[in-house]
């Protein structure tokens, strides 16, 4: 059995991939919505964060054999996690991420390595601020630029109950808060962008299935000035960035195994 950390929509069409090619998949991911789109798929899935005790029994429990980490590639803790887990049961971790993308010397981007950078950096230049990072670490902006009257911070991120929970106790005004699903067309993008009159954008670089591009086209489009924060540096071991690379790995450890 094959475990798939399927926190991405590529990742969900990887672990259909996987399954299509004849290799058995439990998908694990971290909200329901995520669950019932691999269900009704086919793909059988089990919904929850773990801790390193859990991913361990998880995958004794399951008799996986092969771990196929493809959550979101700013989601750290989870990797580190999902690592130490494959070593304490001595199977291959593969990592697969979508690929990145280049934002060096383009005008009106700057590239910071870190929340906190790119939250002093919004401190500085003042404005109207959109958000887009998510709800995980708002909690790094919202010291920093909630209250500063030359400040306005709008934030968008998923339509989850925990999340406009945090907006409430970090002091994010309602009127300051777009919960949508997104990935959101250019020509939204350009509607969020008037409408709340920002003047700068911070956003992660996810990826091109994270949408990135249409929010920074959309923004510099706009005048709008962009932060764009780098994915962690974490070696990882085997990486790949596309589904033929993760499916290649996956056939020659079948040989393997068959060999054994």
């Amino acid at each position: 059995m094959i475990l798939v950390m399927a926190g991405t929509s590529d990742a969900r069409e990887l672990a259909i991939a996987i399954q299509t090619s004849g290799n058995p998949v439990l998908a694990s991911v971290v909200t329901e919505s995520a669950a019932t789109h691999l269900q009704a798929v086919g793909i059988a899935s089990r919904q929850g964060r773990l801790n390193l005790d859990q991913f361990v029994h998880l995958l004794n429990e399951a008799h996986i054999s092969l771990l196929i980490d493809a959550s979101h590639p700013f989601a750290e803790e989870a990797h580190k996690t999902a690592m130490q887990a494959a070593s304490k049961c001595e199977i291959p971790y593969v990592r697969y991420e979508r690929g990145q993308q280049q934002y060096g010397g383009i005008p009106g981007v700057t590239l910071v390595d870190t929340y906190e950078q790119a939250a002093q950096a919004a401190k500085r230049r003042k404005g109207s601020v959109m958000l887009t990072t998510g709800s995980k670490t708002l909690h790094v902006f919202t010291p920093l630029l909630l209250g500063d009257p030359e400040i306005r911070l709008v934030v968008r991120l998923l339509p989850l109950t925990e999340n406009m929970d945090k907006c409430a106790r970090l002091g994010v005004a309602q009127q300051n808060i777009i919960a949508m699903q997104g990935p959101f067309s250019r020509e939204l993008n350009i509607a969020f962008y008037q409408h709340y009159k920002t003047t700068l954008m911070i956003t992660k670089e996810s990826g091109s299935a994270g949408a990135v591009d249409e929010k920074l086209r959309a923004a510099l489009d706009l005048g709008i000035e962009v932060i764009v924060i780098g994915r962690p540096k974490l070696a990882c071991g085997n990486s790949f960035s596309s589904v033929d690379g993760v499916l290649g790995v996956i056939a020659k450890w079948r040989d393997d195994r068959d060999e054994q």
